[in-house]
């Protein structure tokens, strides 16, 4: 960030070749191919389970928690599922869905939700491998890729790349571009009511962001996920609320806004042009941006749930997909989209999201929007910090450097909500990506687990009974720490309260 605000020149030179070697080649040519591959791999493998389960998905949420080794609850499948949602939701399902748009236009929309539905099985074997991989902590359970990646394939140095990556991509640079998100849409909201903006209203935001953050982040897990339990029903209310009134308001342009969707996701036009593959790389890419699915990240949240069977928060994180993609995103595309012209040509704006609601409802609605983002963006941070407490974790149980990890990740807060974010957000793209290709390598051997472990959970199903699992109930299982059998008892009582 100091780069290139010192060396502007400089600054923009490496943001555009780190910028021409993600976008012509690392994602066009590698992951996002590798995504689609192993997310139809999953797919197949689970027998579509994201759609063959998706009502059992609402039925595991009620899942009750047992008692952790500090005498509280652990978390639950719920707590757990608001820990991703809080990480997953976040400015790119409204800049994100904005900056879709404008590159690739209404058809975008269409190849993001397709995208999510073949997805959402790559997220149920990622999130079921970091279930049953999962170890104890004084507070519940932990786990995620790093853990999977070491004892169900015995390669510790992939996980330590892995861990490596995402600590500086969540907890250091995606923390400060939500910082940076929170000051610019409350200097907005500021400029537009004559108020005061610049270095010192951003200071302030920052020390807020950075105050409210410690205060959560210090109380450990359970507080980040009380806190997530609380502000992302809140978020999700006021923004559906949003768009259906946007909707209601212009009713008789649906119909219009829906074919606008499937015409440019399959038109004439986007075949001549060769504009195809920019539509579709546009769509899969933001969609992943914002749900995650075979990132590794979701799975670190799905391992810190105490249910009575992996595949539970499996499902789990698959209807997290489904809720972020095709609920809070499509309402930011309905919400751009409802007004828009078949032949205008929409200029790259990563503030659509935010000029649509105002030509819509009027100036009031820039303050409504910058208490949505201020939402989604302080859930992100609490989200992100989890992410790198677990793989720091990982690395090293010192108390010492914990301490220092949050004292660096506030830091980044800080200065996030000061600084300019283009080359740090364009880093992240490569980080992110790299932590993307080493979690998909990962599962795709280890697919085969999580569809026994699937098997495993139906037929329990089809006995009428609330499934509960053990290790000693597939053969062949190494390097899983948790699941005793000696545990079967109090896990069936677990399962008859959640049934």
């Amino acid at each position: 960030m100091l780069i290139a605000d010192a060396t502007p020149g400089i600054g923009v030179r490496i943001t555009e070749a780190i910028g021409t070697f993600n976008n012509d080649f690392f994602w066009s040519w590698v992951l996002i191919p590798l995504l689609v591959v192993v997310s139809l791999y999953a797919t197949i493998r689970t027998g579509v389970v994201q759609i063959r389960l998706f009502p059992e998905m609402f039925r595991v949420l009620r899942s009750r928690p047992e008692i952790a080794p500090d005498g509280k609850r652990a978390v639950s499948s719920l707590q757990a599922f608001m820990i991703s949602a809080a990480a997953r939701i976040g400015t790119g399902n409204i800049v994100g869905v904005a900056v879709a748009i404008s590159l690739g236009g209404p058809g975008a929309v269409f190849w993001m939700w397709l995208m999510a539905t073949v997805v959402a099985g790559t997220s149920f074997i990622e999130s079921t491998l970091a279930q049953l991989y999962k170890v104890r902590d004084s507070t519940g359970y932990r786990g995620g890729p790093a853990y999977y990646m070491e004892r169900g394939l015995g390669q510790r140095w992939m996980g330590v790349l892995f861990a490596v990556v995402l600590i500086i991509t969540f907890p250091m640079v995606f923390n400060a571009v939500q910082s940076n998100t929170i000051a610019g849409a409350v200097a907005n909201s500021s400029a537009s009511l004559g108020g005061g903006s610049g270095v010192w209203l951003s200071a302030i935001v920052g020390a807020v962001v950075v105050v409210l953050t410690a205060l959560v982040i210090f109380g450990g897990v359970r507080r980040i996920a009380h806190t997530a339990q609380a502000l992302i029903p809140a978020f999700a209310a006021i923004y559906l609320v949003l768009g259906v009134v946007i909707l209601a308001m212009n009713f008789e342009r649906i119909p219009t806004m829906f074919a606008l969707i499937f015409e440019h996701a399959f038109g004439i036009r986007e075949f001549a042009a060769a504009g195809l593959a920019t539509v579709i790389i546009q769509g899969v890419r933001r969609g992943m941006f914002s749900n995650e699915a075979g990132l590794g990240s979701a799975p670190i949240a799905a391992a810190s749930a105490s249910v009575t069977h992996p595949a539970k928060q499996g499902l789990v994180q698959s209807l997290g997909v489904y809720f972020d993609t095709l609920v809070v995103c499509s309402i930011t595309a309905f919400i751009i989209l409802i007004g828009y012209e078949r032949d205008t040509d929409v200029q790259l704006e990563g503030d659509l999201t935010q000029i649509a609601v105002t030509s819509h409802l009027g100036p009031w609605a820039l303050h409504l929007m910058t208490l949505i983002i201020v939402i989604v963006a302080f859930t992100s941070v609490l989200g992100n910090y989890y992410y790198g407490e677990s793989n720091l974790e990982y690395l090293t149980n010192s108390h010492g450097v914990l301490v220092g990890y949050k004292v660096v990740f506030l830091a980044a807060s800080f200065l996030g909500a000061l600084g300019s974010i283009d080359l740090v957000w364009t880093l992240a793209d490569t980080t992110m990506g790299m932590m993307a290709l080493v979690n998909l390598i990962a599962i795709t051997p280890l697919a085969a687990t999580a569809a026994r472990l699937l098997k495993d959970y139906t037929d329990q199903r089809r006995q009428g009974i609330d499934p509960v699992f053990t290790r000693d109930r597939l053969s062949g299982l190494r390097g899983v720490e948790c699941w005793e059998p000696g545990k079967a008892e109090s896990a069936e009582e677990a399962g008859r309260v959640s049934s």
